[in-house]
């Protein structure tokens, strides 16, 4: 697993994120998390003589801390053991070994703690009562929370607003689309104001504007006081890279990686290309007066002049010789881009090396 420390600011495209300091209390701690699970009647299939698969490692000895006021992501592929972590924090299912404590609870010896402290919504919700009304629902919910009428239904009226709910408030659950569904799943989790947020793939069936909300809401969580400490899984990696203070990183059940995603990208490359586009010269006067400084570029027309294209290394000074040979020779430059590694690129990198690991161990056998 990599794991370094972490800065006071890290800079991510155009956005700055201002970090946790060290000294923050922890909200959420994972401490060399198991779960297996058992081939179901094993026994009795081998009584039998029949075919049976192997137990399944869901999770294998994972080990992080959130801090509180912290948004921290999980992502991994389908399977990873995202989920199944995410269900063990929220004490739906116990750990086959490790413990998980949350503001200071045991999991599984002060599980009621645990939960009175959480709010959680998954990616696919089949808790409600299909037959209620979404405002029946979050009521019925409220109560089992121990809210009084009155408080719940001030609640729900500005939960509804929140995730402009107020037209189907009063429709059956059976008939919302699923992108309603999901909005009305994260309003439920929200119900009591708990401190720590565990959200499964969030913005999963929302449409892009409703996504856009959804990211705003959850970065307006952690900015309020007392700040909810927000976990969350998703498939939309750009979005990850927006919201998240640090990013862990699961494959196969293991915990690969854990860090800011600028740092977790650093990993990929400390290589990037960079573009600029640049007015008032042109490919043939480029390649003409700027010699061998320039053997490397890619020089190509646009309407406006050229588009200049090479690769660098952070903190080399590629950049800053491409801007003054531009300048000296009467360009400007109008624009200049980066492209850097993504968090696609890691994750997809550490799924080749289980693979090639996995294909290797079937050799030796």
């Amino acid at each position: 697993m990599v794991s370094r420390g972490e800065d006071t600011t890290t800079t991510t495209g155009d956005r700055q994120i201002t970090k946790l300091p060290d000294e923050a209390p922890v909200a959420i701690a994972v401490d060399h998390i198991s779960k297996t699970y058992p081939t179901p009647f094993a026994r009795l299939k081998a009584f039998f003589r029949r075919k049976s698969k192997p137990p399944v490692e869901a999770v294998r000895d994972v080990t992080f801390n959130v801090k509180r006021g912290e948004i921290f992501g999980l992502i991994g592929r389908n399977g990873a053991g995202k989920t199944t972590l995410t269900k063990i924090i929220a004490t739906l299912i116990q750990p086959t070994s490790g413990a998980v404590l949350v503001n200071g609870f045991d999991s599984v010896q002060d599980d009621e703690a645990v939960r009175s402290q959480i709010g959680l919504a998954g990616a696919e919700e089949r808790s409600f009562y299909w037959r209620l009304t979404g405002e029946e629902n979050l009521l019925f919910f409220a109560r089992l929370y121990g809210l009084p009428d009155r408080v719940s239904k001030e609640r729900i009226a500005d939960l509804f607003a929140r995730f402009e709910l107020q037209e189907v408030a009063r429709r059956r659950f059976g008939e919302l689309s699923t992108g309603n569904k999901q909005r009305l799943a994260v309003a439920r989790a929200l119900l009591a104001n708990p401190s720590v947020l565990l959200l499964d793939e969030p913005t999963r069936s929302l449409d892009p504007l409703a996504a856009a909300r959804m990211r705003e809401l959850i970065a307006s969580l952690a900015r309020q006081d007392p700040p909810a400490t927000i976990l969350f899984t998703s498939h939309n990696l750009a979005e990850v890279e927006t919201l998240c203070d640090r990013v862990a990183i699961i494959s196969k059940g293991e915990l690969k990686a854990i860090d800011t995603p600028f740092s977790l990208r650093a990993l990929t490359s400390d290589s990037e290309r960079v573009h600029l586009a640049v007015a008032g010269l042109s490919k043939v006067t480029i390649e003409g007066r700027f010699g061998r400084e320039v053997k490397s570029w890619i020089v190509k027309p646009t309407v406006s002049g050229v588009e200049i294209s090479f690769d660098r290394r952070r903190g080399d000074t590629k950049l800053d010789a491409a801007i003054g040979l531009i300048r000296e020779n009467g360009g400007t430059i109008i624009s200049i881009e980066s492209e850097r590694p993504t968090l696609l690129d890691l994750l997809e990198s550490f799924e080749a090396e289980e693979e090639t690991s996995q294909a290797v161990s079937g050799n030796r056998r």
